[in-house]
């Protein structure tokens, strides 16, 4: 039954009761001892009451014409104080409004309409001023338009009517569009009155605090949410390709060294055209800040100390260069006393930034101070050296080479503490180890990688953890990401032949190298401090930039 309807057909009848009472009375009742005068004033009376009375009745039928229901058309031609005669009168207290049925068929899922309350039933819209009779005529097909057919209640159904098409389009208005109590003024006052006086106190505590969060955050303009930097997920990273760091001054030869500075806005470039250039990354312009032209030195490699304070550079030559980064002076250092080396091409610096080691002839690694730039120690292996990695805080070093063994160094007291086999390994071309030291890989020329837990090594354990053997050709750069989450593996013998692997899980990223762009040869590449850049330097001279969005910071 509509509620509208019976609210109508009450207001009808309440009309109907306020005349009968009202009505005046009967003229034969009047007694006979009454002066004429009074019967005047009665009569004016009765006139005026009557004129009321009509003008009320003319008021609810404007009203009714002009505000007819918001849910079945208005009827015209009846009056609302019409009353049926003989058993018919009974019905008209109740009835059923047949109109109603199909049009709030559409509101079958909400509450009961007869258990609303009172402040529901005042918030009701206000009925339609005008209702479309072409609406029941008109027919609609939703079968055959694709963004109509979530309308259908039945799978074959395709005709309905106009007003049927309107009800159900005001369904699907309110099932996607739920009410949003949260916006009302008075929606912070609401509290459930039934509880008992504690649970209102905290009831309004927490809504208080709701209040209050929900103002801090309309207050900033950070991001609502905010991805963990502590678990990168395998299969897929999240990257896009910047603008090239070294756009404003690209290498005329190969890039052989690029490394990011511990602010993570400085970035060195350089290579065989004997250029030491700095640019200020931020992504977009990556302004370049200074150059340094080496007459007598081809870079084969360059690197920041880890204080930030110098810049080592070697190449294949007797002699090294350093250059300091706060009195924007280049050092020439060498020969080394005691040595006859032809190249000192290859060193790695200690994280401490005391020591640089560089690899020397026949088995020798050369330990030279940072401070005095003298030879401060030497360590033997047994075959050659190709390869060093620091752990332990510049305690520990690792070395590798032609005899396939992997040698762990103490630098404390200058020996060797533990050698090992890499399981598979002829020549060992690349070393690297994880930040905090827990692991290391070990690269090979037949393109293989080797990752070990460094402590299950030193204990006996020669199986290595995961071997990646996506790299087909000599393994020539490793490097792992400030959290060890990323490990970046390269060949420059062949193109694109770099590939980034997700640590936890040892697989490799499907999605990396990008497809449709081609790195030409990769020769190194690193990582910025926070994660947020990744720097690929090639053989065309170009340094490619690359935004890694799992790291919010650079």
């Amino acid at each position: 039954m509509s509620l509208i309807s019976q609210n109508a057909r009450t207001k009808a009848k309440k009309t109907q009761r306020e005349e009968d009472i009202k009505e005046p009375p009967n003229h034969e009742e009047v007694e006979d001892g009454k002066d004429s005068d009074d019967e005047a004033l009665k009569a004016k009376k009765r006139k005026r009451e009557q004129s009321e009375m009509q003008q009320v009745r003319e008021m609810k039928k404007l009203e009714s014409f002009l505000f007819g229901s918001l849910y079945s058309p208005v009827e015209f031609g009846k009056e609302d104080n019409e009353v049926e005669t003989g058993d018919k009168k009974s019905s008209d207290l109740f009835f059923t409004d047949r109109s109603a049925n199909s049009v709030l068929s559409v509101y079958e899922g909400d509450a009961d309409i007869s258990e609303e309350s009172d402040d529901d039933r005042a918030a009701v819209q206000r009925k339609p001023v005008w209702v479309d009779d072409e609406e029941e005529k008109a027919t609609i097909n939703i079968a055959n338009v694709n963004r109509l057919r979530k309308l259908r209640k039945e799978e074959d159904e395709d005709l309905i009517s106009g007003s049927e098409y309107v009800s159900r389009l005001r369904a699907q208005h309110v099932k996607l569009n739920p009410g949003t109590d949260w916006a009302q003024i008075d929606s912070r006052s609401k509290i459930d009155r039934s509880s008992d006086d504690e649970s209102d106190e905290e009831n309004e505590a927490a809504l208080n605090q709701g209040n209050k969060d929900v103002d801090d955050i309309l207050r900033t303009n950070e991001d609502l949410v905010v991805k963990s930097s502590s678990k990168l997920l395998p299969g897929h990273v999240e990257y896009s390709k910047l603008v090239d760091a070294n756009i404003q001054d690209p290498s005329n030869g190969p890039i052989n060294s690029v490394q990011f500075h511990r602010n993570a806005q400085l970035l060195l470039a350089t290579g065989l055209d004997r250029k030491l250039r700095f640019f200020q990354i931020d992504g977009k312009r990556n302004t370049k800040i200074q150059s340094i032209f080496l007459e007598d030195c081809p870079v084969r490699k360059a690197s920041f100390l880890p204080d930030g304070s110098q810049v080592i550079l070697s190449g294949r030559r007797k002699f090294f260069y350093s250059f300091d980064l706060v009195k924007a002076k280049v050092d020439k250092v060498g020969p080394l006393v005691g040595r006859e080396e032809k190249s000192l091409e290859n060193f790695e610096v200690s994280p401490d930034s005391k020591l640089v080691a560089f690899v020397g002839n026949e088995g020798y690694i050369l330990l030279v101070s940072t401070k005095t730039k003298q030879l401060v120690s030497t360590l033997k292996m047994n075959g050659t050296v190709r390869s060093l990695a620091f752990a332990e805080d510049g305690q520990q070093l690792l070395s590798g080479g032609g005899d396939g063994q992997v040698y762990h160094w103490d630098l404390r007291t200058m020996t060797c503490m533990h050698k090992g086999v890499d399981e598979g390994c002829i020549n060992s071309t690349a070393l690297s180890t994880s930040p905090g030291g827990k692991l290391f890989a070990a690269g090979s020329d037949s393109g293989i990688v080797n990752i070990y837990n460094r402590e299950e090594f030193l204990g006996g354990k020669r199986k290595p953890i995961k071997t990646i053997e996506n790299l087909t050709t000599k393994v020539d750069f490793m490097k792992f990401n400030h959290d060890s989450q990323i490990l970046a593996i390269c060949s420059c013998m062949k193109k694109s032949s770099l590939k980034l692997i997700h640590i936890p899980s040892y697989t490799v990223f499907s999605n990396w190298p990008p497809p449709n762009a081609s790195l030409s040869y990769p020769r190194c590449l690193d990582f910025s401090p926070g994660g947020g850049f990744m720097a690929v330097g090639n053989s065309a001279g170009k340094v490619l930039l690359y935004k890694l969005h799992h790291y919010q910071h650079a």
